[in-house]
């Protein structure tokens, strides 16, 4: 069964369409990546197929909820608040007990948000949308900023997190079909109308763990 089934969806501002006719069906597990040229509605779609987008046309259905890893300038890590903070804040707006064991993935407890590096970022998202137990995880730029040993971990900790049965959904400038099981190519606004031109399906190969653990 889907987790997330998108028909015809699109966001307008103003008299520009953000993106449009945007149809994909995801399934649990699924690793997506959603690419595009500069300017083609990476974020704006990637909002938009977790519901933090009003719709202008179309629908998009998810099963079970979609919590949104690090997206710039939308949900990213508080300046002053420790990493131990972050965790700490999830679990009260979560009602669970203070103190729960949440793996952090290297991270160090007492960094702060001002502090962490563009790969730390990405990692405190998934730690703390993990920690929502949901059906879909959205994150955004997993290519900027990072070297190359950083790509790789993030990489591994995405597949692990997809190999636990939750759909993870990615921006990305470019990416490899190896390391994906679906790519959804967005048109470059410069020659075409926003939408999704091309779907490529990838191959990753998912190992045993579950998304937090």
């Amino acid at each position: 069964m889907s987790v997330l089934t998108a028909t015809g969806a699109g966001v307008r501002h103003r008299r520009r369409w953000l993106v449009q006719d945007l149809d994909l069906r995801v399934e649990p597990g699924e690793l997506v990546a959603v690419t595009g040229p500069p300017g083609s509605g990476r974020t704006s779609a990637l909002l938009a197929l977790t519901r933090r987008l009003r719709l202008s046309a179309g629908t998009v259905e998810i099963v079970g909820t979609a919590s949104l890893g690090h997206v710039p300038d939308v949900e990213e890590p508080e300046p002053v608040f420790t990493v131990a903070e972050h965790i700490t804040e999830r679990l009260a707006l979560l009602g669970r007990t203070r103190g729960e064991d949440v793996p952090l993935h290297g991270l160090d407890p007492g960094l702060r948000g001002r502090d962490l590096t563009p790969y730390q970022k990405q990692v405190l998202g998934l730690v703390l949308a993990c920690m929502e137990r949901p059906s879909v995880i959205a994150l955004d730029g997993v290519d900027a900023g990072l070297d190359a040993a950083e790509r790789a971990a993030l990489w591994e900790l995405l597949g692990e997190i997809a190999a636990s049965g939750v759909a993870v959904l990615l921006t990305a400038r470019e990416v490899d079909p190896a390391d994906v099981d679906r790519i959804v190519l967005l048109n470059d606004p410069q020659t075409d109308e926003p939408g999704l031109t091309t779907v490529r399906m990838g191959g990753l190969e998912k190992g045993d763990r579950k998304c937090g653990a």
